[in-house]
């Protein structure tokens, strides 16, 4: 730009990133650097460039100049010292950890401000670092009282520094001494944030620049001086319209001659031609076609059902004609792993999209969650934070010997994710097809110190946009969750308060049982060259695919999965390695052997590039090649065995063609063969039914060290750029789990995607279109797998829960305990009577918006946690007594302790401080599971919630809840202080809610139901009495009387039939 701010040149750098920063080296030469691996040096005279100079560590940022060197900061932190001449590096200086912010140079001293690493991710560090250039090394660091953003030094009489933060606080100091907080003054900027800052060659002047475009000047005299040879400053013409006057143009006599045009003789850019200046209106799309086909006319007018393919009130514009075939709300942009020159879009089946719960008014009462799952198996649902891993829940959940053994284990550990396991299990036992949740497991997995290690808890942000690369995750989560289980099988102390567990048939003394499931025992032997053999001896739970060299995969080599499986489980490598004979580190040949094959064999794909999904894509492409050929040869004789269709994929025992669609995109076999060898070795090949006719039974050949392994469960990741992905599993489930929810005897595949379940083709399951669908995880398991295991399940849940335990508060005293614990001759029995309340606390906020009718949408719900369970005995002497008062400890951050619904207080769940009986969520959990395994039957008032967040899963027969008692279809639901109000004339819940009046209120309404139903012989005399109760709570406008106002109902004469308990 010149002087007056006109343009004189632009340059467009074609192969730069991102330019940063700009120096005049001299009158006519500008260097120009940015976050590319070199800098250009452009001639100003010419506008061509120079030289470009290689930049070893990329991402220069800033660029300063003495008579010695030129001096680089990058991105890193770093900055290094060039030669004028050459640009070569002659030193270094390591500033910062985290990022370079500025720095100046000034006679021998060097001052940078900038970033540092900490365990939050990067903050500004206070302390400047300062370097003697005639040392080359760092001096004592200058602590400032500002952020540092920007420094400049401003040599007068001494070298003093001029340190600038971003929220415009200004501190002047010497480099070389302390810093006085006296000495900081403050610019009041227009916006928010200063962006830059400078000082004018003379020293006299400051510039500060801020968000708004709006530039501060600070002087020290009234007229300064900003350059050596300054000339009066040249500024941009104003703007001549201002002085011209307004023109009105509500005025229809107005002449258009007042307003200024120049003399000209060209022609004027608004005298287009005329077919320039044609109108042409924008062609509405066409009407769906699903419309036109179900619409229905009434005269002129045609109403049709919405088939909710648009959004609603938008219709989409298409600008090409070639868009029109695609769908824009199911398209998803290529994923980043396949690599072609131009982009394409590839559609999700809607079966694999992420699913998401509609929340409405009623929570989710009103979400059909049957629309999505047609069985009788569980979903998990999907709005918990981690939920990430449900997929592999559901694989560990549908291998039998695994949910046995995971429902046998019960420990004393407060967070054992085992324990956890096993309790979801069992509520996916007892489902019949509604979706559970996996609260309390999430929970317990947040608090594994080696699960935040390893980088499996996601933060809310990251699993919202999909920032997370879920395949690793999925697959890091499923090496941790093996680990898991195994450390907690191999703990043999079984606490006297759950010796029930110990009688389980799955007790070890050594190894665990999850240890013979999944562990795999191996010799790895390390060679060095010098002819030292190691060999030690180790075991893996699961093993990770290793892929060929790529440069072989471009000429189109057909390779077997089990040729790859081999070589990723019989590993060879050459790496450093200690070596004790020649006592250093040196190249070693290491080699892996299998000394005893797993029953469950576990496979993380590791498909985290281009390159392995190239390779998954050409195998799968050479197998269709070789498949549709074979098809060809047998179509052509007319004569073809049945293993041969077998081979090729079809049902077993169906004598059915395999279509083209289902050959495509499978690599994958259904069943491999494994064979130890007499000298340790291993051999792998596909197997198919028809081999068995070679080869004979599998079950025979077992004796001979021959093993024949069936997929179980594929899980995949699914990339929708729209939802940031998601993970999904197919799982083969077995006939117990059929007969136990179906009675039916038979093997199916299904989709688990989160809460839809779907049956599926087993093809399915092997095919992946490496596009959109990539495989994670594979599971294979050993034919006649349960034969080998005790599958028996023994409750290991013990009445001794139930009895008396000490409280986790410190300060609790016996003049505060409000329950008496059950003596062993009130233990209760099947179908007793016990009244339930719980009280929760808020975690996390609820997340909704607003539309554009002003309805509130519920995007996520708030996250509860249960803060106090109450249960009351139900008969007997003690009616009325609670024997359970537990407060649960938490250890998460409470937002809001709903003191005024919840009678929580801050302090109550702390140990330290509270003087409540306090226990873990476990403790109490065991408590409410014994009583729903012994049969009892749950009287309270909105029990559905209670139970939903306590994370149980309670038969409907055994759950008796006034709010659905005392409710007529299609009517609101009625407060249980209105109820005890208007039946028993109590007033409860004044202040606060009490948990112990709420559980006797229940039971006394629950009592009053029975009276007035006579035990529900009467349901049209009991209609009339709830017809009055509505009547009666319109008029109050469901609000009850304060007590000098309305008497009780009780005494009214409409009402006199109607006793209190």
């Amino acid at each position: 730009m010149a002087r007056g701010g006109l343009i004189i040149f632009d340059y467009l750098l074609d192969e730069n990133e991102d330019m940063h920063s700009l120096l005049l080296t001299d009158s006519s030469t500008l260097l120009i650097g940015g976050l590319q691996n070199h800098i250009l040096e452009l001639d100003l005279n010419t506008v061509q460039e120079t030289q470009k100079y290689a930049v070893e560590t990329p991402g220069v940022t800033i660029m300063r100049q003495t008579n010695r060197f030129f001096f680089c900061g990058h991105t890193s932190g770093k900055v290094s010292l060039r030669d004028l001449r050459t640009f070569k590096v002659e030193h270094e200086f390591d500033a910062f950890s985290g990022s370079l912010s500025d720095f100046d140079v000034h006679g021998n001293l060097l001052a940078a401000c900038g970033f540092s690493s900490r365990l939050t991710g990067l903050a500004c560090d206070r302390f400047l670092k300062v370097y003697d250039l005639r040392m080359m090394r760092a001096i004592t660091p200058l602590q400032v009282h500002v952020d540092p953003a920007f420094l400049r030094f401003i040599p007068t009489y001494t070298s003093r520094l001029a340190i600038i933060s971003q929220s415009g606080q200004c501190q002047f100091c010497e480099p070389t001494g302390l810093a006085n907080p006296a000495d900081i003054f403050h610019v009041n900027p227009v916006g928010p944030l200063l962006m830059t800052f400078d000082v004018s060659a003379s020293k006299q002047a400051l510039a500060f620049g801020d968000s708004e475009g709006c530039v501060h000047l600070w002087t020290d005299s009234p007229e300064p001086s900003f350059n050596p040879y300054s000339r009066e400053t040249e500024f941009a013409l104003p703007c001549l319209v201002d002085s011209l006057p307004p023109l009105d143009w509500s005025q229809d006599l107005l002449p258009l001659s007042l307003i200024p045009v120049p003399l000209t003789t060209d022609t004027l850019l608004s005298d287009w031609p005329a077919a320039n200046s044609a109108p042409a209106p924008r062609r509405a799309p066409p009407v769906d076609a699903e419309i036109l086909r179900t619409m229905k006319k009434v005269g002129f007018i045609g109403y049709a059902p919405n088939p909710r393919t648009r959004l609603r009130n938008q219709i989409p514009y298409r600008l090409k004609e070639s868009d029109s075939e695609f769908d824009s709300f199911s398209q998803v942009t290529e994923s980043p792993i396949g690599r072609e020159e131009e982009p394409h879009l590839h559609m999700v089946s809607k079966k694999y999209r992420k699913v998401t719960i509609k929340y409405s008014k009623l929570g989710l009462e009103d979400f059909d969650f049957k629309h999505y799952n047609k069985t009788l198996f569980a979903g998990l649902e999907p709005h918990i934070p981690n939920a990430y891993c449900n997929c592999m829940i559901q694989v560990l959940y549908f291998l039998e010997p695994v949910r046995c053994l995971i429902q046998n284990h019960l420990c004393q550990k407060e967070f054992c994710l085992a324990c956890e396991l096993g309790f979801l299990f069992h509520m996916l036992d007892l489902s019949r097809g509604d979706p559970c949740q996996g609260n309390n497991f999430l929970r317990a997995f947040r608090t594994i110190p080696e699960a935040s290690a390893l980088g499996l808890i996601l933060a809310d942000s990251d699993e919202a946009s999909g920032k997370g690369n879920l395949a690793r995750l999925i697959q890091r989560w499923n090496r941790f969750i093996l680990t898991q289980l195994h450390q907690d099988m191999q703990e043999l102390e079984v606490p006297q308060a759950y010796r029930g567990a110990g009688g389980s048939s799955f007790c070890s003394s050594g190894d665990s049982v999850i240890g013979q499931l999944f562990s795999c025992e191996m010799e790895n032997c390390s060679l060095c060259r010098c002819g030292s053999e190691t060999v030690r001896a180790s075991s893996t739970l699961l093993f990770t695919l290793s892929y060929p060299d790529g440069s072989n995969n471009k000429t189109g080599k057909n390779y077997d999965f089990a040729q790859v499986l081999k070589r990723s489980i019989c590993l060879e490598q050459n790496t450093q390695a200690w070596c004790d004979n020649c006592e250093k580190y040196q190249p070693t040949i290491q080699t892996r052997n299998i000394r005893h094959l797993p029953d469950i064999l576990v496979i993380n794909c590791e498909v985290n590039s281009s390159k392995e999904a190239d390779f998954w894509r050409m195998q799968a492409e050479v197998a269709f090649k070789m498949a549709v050929k074979k098809r060809g040869e047998i179509s052509k004789n007319k004569e073809f065995a049945l293993a041969d269709w077998k081979e090729l994929g079809s049902p077993e025992g169906v004598l059915v063609c395999p279509s083209i669609e289902e050959l495509k995109n499978i690599w994958l076999p259904f069943s491999i063969r494994m064979k130890m060898t007499k000298n340790k070795g291993l051999d792998v090949c596909n197997w198919t039914d028809g081999d068995e006719v070679q080869w004979g039974p599998a079950r025979a050949e077992e004796e001979h060290g021959v093993y024949v392994y069936d997929l179980m469960a594929t899980v995949v990741h699914i990339l929708d750029s729209r939802t940031g992905g998601s993970l999904v599993a197919h799982i083969k489930v077995g006939e117990t789990y059929h007969q136990r929810k179906e009675g039916v005897t038979h093997q199916q595949w299904y989709l688990f995607n989160d809460f839809l379940i779907e049956p599926i083709d087993k093809h399915e399951a092997v095919q992946f279109d490496m596009n959109w669908k990539v495989p994670a995880i594979l599971y294979y398991i050993k034919r006649n797998l349960n034969s080998r295991y005790n599958l028996n399940i023994k409750n290991p849940i013990e009445a001794s829960v139930l009895l008396a335990e000490a409280s986790l508060a410190r300060k609790q005293r016996k003049t505060h305990t409000t329950f008496i614990p059950l003596m062993l001759n009130e233990m209760p029995q099947v179908g007793d009577l016990v009244g339930l309340d719980a009280e929760f606390v808020t975690l996390n906020e609820e997340e909704a918006e607003l539309r554009s009718d002003g309805t509130k949408s519920t995007i996520k719900p708030s996250q509860m946690s249960v803060a106090r369970i109450t249960c009351v005995r139900g008969q007997g002497p003690n009616e009325g007594i609670p024997f359970i008062d537990d407060y649960i400890s938490t250890q998460e951050q409470v937002v809001d302790y709903l003191t005024q619904y919840s009678g929580i207080k801050p302090g109550d769940l702390d140990a330290k401080i509270s003087s409540k009986h306090l226990t873990t969520l476990k403790s109490t959990y065991l408590k409410l599971r014994f009583l729903i395994d012994i049969g009892v039957k749950f009287v309270g008032h909105g029990l559905q919630k209670d139970f939903r967040v306590i994370n149980l899963m309670v038969p409907k027969d055994q759950v008796l809840d006034t709010v659905y008692l005392f409710h007529m279809p299609r009517k609101r639901m009625i407060s249980l202080r209105f109820l005890a109000w208007y039946f028993l004339d109590l007033k409860i819940q004044g202040e606060t809610h009490d948990s112990i009046e709420d559980a006797r209120t229940a039971l006394q309404l629950y009592r009053k139901y029975l009276e007035l139903s006579k035990n529900g012989t009467e349901p049209e005399s009991f209609h009339k009495v709830l017809k009055g109760l509505y009547e009666k709570g319109r008029k109050m406008d469901w609000k009850v009387p304060e007590p000098e106002g309305q008497t009780s109902p009780k005494n009214a004469a409409v009402f006199s039939s109607v006793l209190a308990l």
